[in-house]
């Protein structure tokens, strides 16, 4: 209840005071709070919708510049790998610009706050590392790789017939550097956090290191490539290669039966192609050299380092390398600098770039059908007559040398086509300058088996029947193994060989017969089948479980291979039928991602892998 007062005012006139008590007392404070409560969540509220506009507004900034970034990237890449440096210094020029706005709105003020609030802020900060990246990659890496593609075009550097390994040499230092911001790009690419809740921005994330991968991989090949073309191509002085034509339709560990040969020379960029031979020009009586005992426990009762039939079984190509370097000493007493192998597939791209040949009887020799000439239809050119049909190919080679070494129309192309051989695996490079293979062995030209525990399934096919019956050979291979935890896990490496021969009624017996050094499988083979060795090479320290080919449980030969364990199969595989050979495993859980590198035969094989990646 209330109590009233008067009391007088300074003029003399009476008024009434009001006293609340009691309940009516704390009723006006509850409400008077309410009141104050209601402005500051009213401003709360007014805040956070402001900070909210204000972050989509960034965000959808953000979100367009990142694209735009992205996609100039993309084209400047382009650009650059067909050598027009003025449209690739325009588009990373976008790309930079791009990249700047997206970094300024994602490190604003408010997304800055909320970036670090847990959970909520992880697409936050995502978004500031993908910003962070796209921005080094456009001002770090592009935009100086455009700069310095004005010297290192391919127009510029492949001009009258030959490499200008100067301007190479020269551009070596910035080449080397935009290189290794690639690499830090890349690194701090695979680095950006998982955005949890927002799958935009984890499939932005994904595009984003599928794309600095890329870059950093071709740059690297090309800051290699500025080290070593000069010293290998006569910058230094006159250097000179065993060049060798493999078979690919005769299996051998490097590709193919060594068919034939010429000798490759280069004088300050300037290549030469002279003394082109046959295999059969090999004919002294070799002092063997030895590669080491398990090369020479595995190999060595085929006489490799003698017989130039067996010389390239193993898949390290330095061996081979060694060994043909040996014999063309022992044979011409040329101590070459080195050895360089291809085949008839390389051969084809190379002609797509230069255009065709014409051979002295007319007959044209083009991209598309120079595989099938040289694999499949000299040998019913020339069924029996073994010295016609080398000479023909000899003939063949000679005609596509001279085209290669002539002068080039396009420089692009012709690097384009290199560099699918090289991907493929189809031109092998051997230096005896052990700086320069240093420097090979960090790209695919080396084909060295290596030395590291990494997982590793490297099926290696080899001929045994002495046909010509891998030009019918499709291969499928698989590697799976379980997870990461344990000391070992199980794994299992699948071959599918499919041998795609219809009737061998028409094919010579030099193409379907056998007559192999060794098979060590069945009599009463018929005409047409495969007689194959197939080799694995496993991860380092792996036991072989079992091998079972065509759900029947084999036998395998085991040996080792720069510290690889390796298992070969023998198998027959008639016409129209397929070998399944599953090896079942037990390998140490190494770190590292796996590696199954593809053996060049005729068919381009995409292996299945399904192996976790372990840490260390």
């Amino acid at each position: 209840m209330g109590t009233f007062s008067r009391r007088r005012s300074s003029d003399g006139s009476i008024t009434d005071d009001t006293t609340l008590t009691g309940e009516d007392d704390r009723e006006g404070r509850v409400w008077l709070r309410r009141r104050h409560l209601a402005w500051a969540g009213l401003a709360v509220l007014v805040v956070v919708i402001g900070l909210g506009c204000w972050l989509g507004f960034r965000a959808q900034a953000a979100k367009t510049n990142l694209e735009q970034a992205r996609a100039s990237a993309q084209q400047a890449k382009d650009a650059l790998l067909q050598g027009n440096t003025a449209d690739a210094s325009r588009f990373a020029g976008d790309a930079q610009s791009h990249a700047q706005a997206a970094r300024d709105a994602t490190h604003s003020l408010p997304w800055n706050i909320i970036s670090v609030v847990p959970w909520l802020g992880s697409p936050f900060t995502t978004g500031q590392q993908i910003s962070n990246v796209v921005l080094g990659l456009t001002a770090d890496v592009l935009k100086p790789a455009a700069d310095a593609g004005t010297t290192i075009a391919p127009s510029q550097l492949l001009a009258d017939g030959g490499l200008d390994v100067e301007a190479l040499r020269r551009e070596e230092p910035a080449l080397s550097k935009i290189a290794a911001a690639a690499a830090r790009v890349d690194a701090n690419a695979k680095a950006i956090s998982d955005p949890r809740y927002l799958s935009v921005l984890g499939e932005a994330r994904s595009l984003l290191q599928a794309q600095t991968s890329d870059v950093a991989h071709i740059l690297g090949g090309t800051a290699i490539a500025a080290r070593l073309a000069p010293s290998m191509m006569g910058a230094d002085g006159p250097r000179s290669y065993f060049m060798g034509f493999q078979t690919n339709a005769e299996a051998r560990g490097t590709g193919g039966l060594l068919g034939g040969f010429g000798i490759l020379r280069f004088d300050d960029g300037k290549p030469t192609v002279d003394t082109l031979g046959r295999n059969t020009e090999f004919d002294k009586s070799f002092t063997p050299i030895s590669l080491g005992p398990d090369f020479d426990q595995q190999y060595g009762f085929t006489k490799p380092s003698t017989d130039i039939r067996n010389s390239n079984q193993s898949s390290h190509f330095p061996y081979a390398a060694q060994i043909w370097k040996s014999m063309w000493a022992q044979q011409s007493g040329m101590d070459v600098d080195g050895v360089i192998a291809i085949d008839p597939v390389a051969l084809s791209y190379i002609l797509g770039a230069t255009g065709p040949v014409v051979m002295p009887g007319g007959e044209t020799v083009t991209e598309s059908n120079v595989v099938e000439l040289t694999e499949s239809t000299v040998y019913s050119r020339f069924p029996t007559d073994q010295s016609a049909r080398k000479q023909y190919l000899q003939d063949v080679a000679s005609e596509v040398v001279k085209k290669i070494s002539g002068p080039v129309k396009s420089p692009r192309t012709l690097f384009d086509a290199l560099g699918r051989a090289v991907s493929e695996r189809r031109i092998l490079v051997w230096s005896s300058s052990p700086a320069n293979q240093k420097l090979l062995e960090e790209t695919p030209l080396a084909h060295v088996v290596p030395d590291d525990p990494a997982p590793y399934a490297g099926v290696v096919i080899n001929n045994l029947g002495g046909n010509k019956m891998d030009y019918y050979l499709e291969r499928k291979i698989e590697y799976v193994a379980d997870g990461c935890d344990g000391d070992t896990r199980l794994s299992t490496v699948t071959v599918r060989l499919t041998n795609t021969l219809a009737d061998a009624n028409p094919l010579s017996d030099y193409v379907a017969g056998q007559l192999g050094f060794f098979t060590g499988l069945a009599d009463n083979i018929p005409r047409g089948a495969m007689l194959t060795s197939v080799r694995l090479l496993a991860t380092q320290g792996a036991q072989v479980i079992g091998v079972v080919a065509n759900d029947t449980r084999i036998r395998v030969f085991g040996a080792t291979e720069r510290g690889h364990p390796s298992f070969e199969a023998q198998v027959a595989i008639e016409p129209g039928k397929t070998a399944v050979l599953t090896f079942r495993l037990s390998e140490p859980t190494a770190p590292g991602a796996a590696r199954v590198p593809v053996q060049p035969l005729l068919d381009n094989v995409v292996p299945v892998v399904s192996v976790p990646e372990c840490g260390s």
